[in-house]
This record gives structure tokens, sequence and C-alpha cells, in this order.
């Protein structure tokens, strides 16, 4: 008997835990997949209506369909073009449907082959919460497969088939929405809810709350505040201020909607950009409201940040992308936990937080000091420029013909630089692209001539007996090289135009400048060029000087401070090691950094052309001997100089 009582309550176990799953209600949905497809220009066929029956989701050579009944109040009917996001180009595209019955959602993202980060179709927009929900989505009959259509087919985790489907099926079953909020706030063991916001283990996602608020014709105004989370400080909150004036803009309706959002993942638009948990939506049911004359408050309670900004949701200009704008609200930081935003329009609101780049802390003196910096180089590059001309003609130092090559490079860079705020924004993005790449060019090229000055160092010092080459050679290696990964990134696309520089005290006032975008394409080609011969110019520098140092310290010349100290200052000029500075940029110096840093590179041309005159003014007090000699130099000239040993 003790065997078969045992297998009874193993049966009688296994039911319970059956009967227990079997209460649990799916709280999103999600279908990916790879479509097949040819390269032609490809369509996005939409017709979802409300109710709970089914969604069809299929492929074929030219169209991807998304039609059925799942959503409460979502009704949509659309062809849309995808030609802008560049997939015809390709034979396959990586995507995946998602499903929040709570906020009535659904999302379409769409992965190209060579982006990191997908583009983000809002099919259905988030609404507070329904009646009903629709849920539980299960596999319905699917499609033979075909050479076009939906291929490695995987719900949420759950693999379907390899095979390539024309379309697949899937059955909803409808549910009380209230339900769903209930089995979150139960099955939550992370959090700790209020009894309208529910908190889920895996995203701590929560049921929307909505307020309704009849305006009336009082002359003031109303406060609405979301609900607390239980458990937390009730200072953790959003505050809604609808002025008087909403009332006299709102011409059909006197009802206005908020609905606090909490934690929705899709209302995020990107990587380098990331909203508050809270978001809010205000309406006025089938009016468009604009231009009020007295801003709608929105107080956002967060965690110490410094940069942020108020944004709105332009559901007006692209509906189906998630396209978050300043345009319409201004910010105002009360602190580094608190925020107010002034919006003189409804749609859904939050606050946008900078995670990449980082804000610039003393904008404002950093550019100041670098425009002065650029503007002086500019003229010393100039001034030396025409010093090395008339040298050349009297002198046959083979030096010369690089340090006019670097001359020319650093005057190109300060002038373009000097130019960039300008140029941005009176062009915008008709210009800076153009000023953009030469503006990469003449850094690449500075970067270039610099490293050229420690390689032809290292030659004559280490290289007595070998002449080094021709000049021809320099100038190939200086001007011409550094074009080719320009005209290659210029042939992407993408890569250069307008660049925003926020400043940590007015996030809603950046700087503009022509430079590299902000996206993933830009940010690799910039660690790829830029960084990575920066990396070898510093280390080679460093090592040069070194050496050179190693070389003559034991010469009776190196005794003199003065002559050590220009030694070592002069070289490390033409070395372009003060660019090293820019990976010391963290920890609690560096503001300190950043400042010295600007005035090193910015005022380089500066620093170059007195170097050459504090070398003319010791070559002067030596009595010419030696200095200007072309044979084999004179000792100091090792050290001031050993580049222009011949």
């Amino acid at each position: 008997m003790e065997p078969r009582l045992r297998d009874n309550l193993r049966v009688l176990f296994v039911l319970i835990i059956f009967s227990a799953g079997s209460s649990e209600h799916d709280m999103d949905w999600r279908f990916c997949g790879t479509w097949r497809h040819g390269k032609a220009p490809l369509m996005l066929n939409v017709n979802l209506t409300p109710g709970c029956s089914n969604i069809f989701v299929s492929a074929n050579r030219t169209s991807l369909s998304i039609n059925g009944q799942i959503t409460a109040q979502c009704r949509r009917s659309d062809m849309i073009s995808l030609g802008k996001f560049g997939l015809e180009s390709q034979e396959k595209t990586q995507f995946c449907l998602y499903w929040e019955p709570l906020l009535d959602q659904l999302k379409l993202q769409l992965v190209q082959k060579k982006k990191v980060r997908g583009e983000n179709l809002i099919l259905c927009q988030p609404a507070r919460i329904q009646g009903n929900c629709c849920t539980d989505l299960s596999q319905g009959p699917n499609t033979e497969n075909a050479a076009y259509g939906i291929k490695d087919g995987m719900v949420n985790k759950d693999f379907i088939t390899d095979k390539i489907m024309t379309a697949y099926s899937f059955q909803g079953a409808p549910i009380k929405c209230k339900k769903l909020c209930d089995q979150q706030s139960q099955g939550s063991s992370s959090v700790t809810m209020a009894s309208d916001t529910v908190g889920m283990a895996r995203a701590q996602h929560h049921c929307a709350h909505s307020s309704e608020v009849e305006m009336k014709e009082d002359g003031r105004g109303y406060n609405v505040t979301a609900p607390a989370t239980r458990g937390v400080s009730t200072e953790i909150t959003t505050t809604v201020y609808l002025p008087p004036a909403l009332k006299k803009a709102a011409k059909l309706r006197s009802k206005v909607v908020c609905t606090f959002f909490k934690n929705n993942s899709l209302f995020q638009d990107g990587h380098k950009h990331r909203i508050l948990d809270d978001v809010v939506e205000i309406t006025v049911e089938n009016e468009v409201i604009i231009n009020l004359s007295e801003p709608v408050r929105i107080g956002f309670h967060h965690d110490k940040m410094q940069s942020r900004r108020c944004v709105s949701w332009d559901t007006r200009t692209d509906p189906l992308q998630v396209n978050w704008l300043e345009d319409g609200c201004k910010t105002e930081q009360k602190g580094a936990k608190y925020t107010e935003c002034l919006c003189n329009h409804l749609t859904y609101f939050t606050v946008l937080v900078q995670m990449e780049p980082r804000p610039v802390r003393h904008l404002l003196a950093l550019t100041s000091i670098t425009s002065l910096g650029c503007a002086v180089s500019v003229i010393s590059c100039v001034a030396l420029i025409i010093y090395l001309c008339r040298k050349s003609k009297r002198s046959k130092e083979q030096s010369v013909p690089i340090h006019f090559g670097l001359a020319v490079s650093l005057a190109l860079l300060n002038l373009l630089f000097f130019l960039t705020g300008v140029l941005a924004n009176v062009g915008g993005e008709s210009v800076c692209p153009w000023v953009g790449a030469g503006l990469h060019y003449a850094l690449l090229s500075s970067f270039t001539w610099m490293g050229i000055e420690v390689f032809h160092t290292f030659w004559l010092v280490y290289m007595v007996f070998i002449p080094p080459p021709k000049p021809y050679v320099w100038n190939l290696v200086g001007f011409v090289l550094p074009a080719l990964p320009i005209i290659i990134l210029a042939a992407i696309g993408d890569i250069y135009g307008v660049r925003k520089v926020v400043p940590s005290d007015d996030v809603s006032n950046p700087y503009l400048m022509c430079w590299m975008k902000e996206n993933h394409e830009a940010l690799l080609a910039h660690y790829f060029t830029t960084m990575t011969i920066l990396a070898v110019l510093v280390f080679s520098g460093v090592v040069m000087l070194f050496l050179v140092y190693k070389e003559i310290r034991t010469r009776d010349e190196w005794r003199q401070n003065r002559v050590a100290f220009l030694s070592i200052w002069g070289l490390s000029c033409l070395f372009g090691t003060t660019w090293g500075l820019t990976f010391l940029d963290f920890g609690p110096l560096s503001d300190f950094v950043l400042f010295l840093s600007c005035i090193l590179n910015s005022f380089q041309g500066f620093f170059l052309m007195l170097r050459f005159c504090i070398v003319d003014w010791i070559r002067k007090q030596a009595g010419g001997s030696g200095l200007g000699s072309t044979s084999t130099g004179s000792t100091r000239q090792h050290m001031l100089q050993p580049q222009e040993k011949s």
C-alpha cells in the first residue's frame, strides 16, 4: 500500500502545481523571427481592430503583415513603407513583435544587419488600463513553408521551428485587466505596491493609473497626483498642475485625463538616452491642445542626477516611432532630485536623462578658451609657415619639410575648429557633413605629422649613417594617408553632421558643432580612427622622449636647468604627448585635467611657434656655430633639435 499511496500523493502534488500554474496569465508576449525577403521596396501592412480573438503575423517577398483582434481600443489600418530603414539592401531582417495587454500597446522592432539597436515602431500607443485585456496568446495553425517568409520563429524564449513559414497564427483569451494587476501584486516579491499599482519580479511593471478631472468655469487650476508606492516615501511621486487656460483651449470637452505610467520599457528610444521610470499622458478626448497661454506643470521626483531635460512624445510627426522632443517644454531643475516641466501642449511627458555622451561641465569657459587658443594658433601657424618657407631657401636641414607639414595641418585644424560652431548654427546639416569630414581629416593629418616627427627623430638619433626618406614620402604619409579613412567613412554615409555638446548647467541649450554624429557607426569610426591613432601617437611620443633623454642626459648642456626644460617642453609639443591628457579625464581631478588639456592643445600652434623662436634665440646666443651646421650638429642641437641633424 505504501508505494501506491506514494504514487497517489505524487499525482496530487503535480495536479496542485499544475492548477496553481494554470491560474497565471501572461503579462506580456513577444514573437521574434527572421523575415526572408527580396531586395525590393518593402512594406508593413497593419490591420488591427478591438477585440480578443487572434493575431496573424505573415510575410512574403515584399511585405510583412500584422492583422487581428487583440486590442482593447486600438484600431489601425495602414500600409507603411519601410524604405527609410534601408532594409531592401539585405535579404533578411530580424524582427520582434511585443504585446503588453495592460497598456494595450503593440510594438514592432526591426533589427538591421549592421546595427546593434533596431528601429522601434509603435503600432498601438500605450494607453490607460482598460476593462478587458487580451492575453495568454497560444499558437494556432501555421501555413506551409516557402522561399520567402518568417524563419526561426520564437515565442518569448520558446523556439518553434527553423523552417520558413509564410504565416503564424496566435489565439488570445479575454480577461479582466484588474485580474492581471492583482496577479502582479500577489506574485511580486521584490516590490510592495499600492492597490492600484503593481510590480513584478522580472521587470517591476506597473499598471497604468488614470485620473479624470472635470474642468469648470471657475477660473482656477487643478492639481492631480499620481498614487504613491506603498513602503516608499510619499515624496517619490509625480504631480500635474492643470492651468485655467486649459479649459479655455478645450472647445468640445471639459474632461481631462491624466494617465501615469511606471517602468514601461517600450517608451525607451535608444542607448544614448534613458527616460525616467515615470511617464505622464495628459489628454482631452478627440482634441489636440497646443500653444497654451499658461503651461501645464508636471513635477517629477527622482534619484539624484545632474543632467536631465523635459521632453514630450511627438505623436504627430511620426506616430510609429518614439520621438522625444524638447519643443514646447521648459525644464526647471529644482535640486538634484526634482524636475518640473512647463509644457504648452498635451501628449506624453517625461524627463530624458543624458547617458552618452555625458554633459560637459564648464562648457562656456572651455569653449571660450578653445576659441581664443584656436585663433592664436592659426595666426602662430601662419607665421611659422612663413618662417619655415624662408628658412628652407637658405638651409638644407631635412626636418624643415616635416615642420612645415605639421604647421599646415595644425593651421587647418585650428581654423576649422574655430569656425565649426558658427557653421553648425548657420549651415546646419547642409554644411556640417563637409566641415565635419574636413575637421576629422585635419585632426588625423596633425596626428600623422606628429608621428612623423617622432619617427624622424628616432631615425636621426639612432640611425646616424642611414639617410632618412625623401620629403615627398613624408608628404604622401602626412597629407594623403589620412584622407583614405575619411573617404571611406564619407562613402558609408551618416557619419558626419551636426553634433550637440550638452552643458551640465543648461541641458536645454546645447552647443552645436560640425563633427561626427551620435550614432553607432560614428562612434565606431571615432574609436577605430581618432582614438586608435591618438593612442599610438601618445605612446610612441612618450617612448621617444625617454630615449632622447637617455641619449643626452650625460651631456654638459643638460645640467643647465633652462636648457633641459626647453628640451623636454619643445619635444613634447612636436611629439603630441599633450594629447595624452585626453585619457586622464576621470576622477576628482577631471575638471583640472580637462582645462589643462584644453589650454595645451588649443594653444599648440602658438607653443610650436614659441619653441622655434626660442631655438633661434639660443642659436644666436651660441653664435650660430654648430646649430646651423648641416653635417653633424652640436650637442645643444641634439637636445633642442635632435630631428634637425643631417
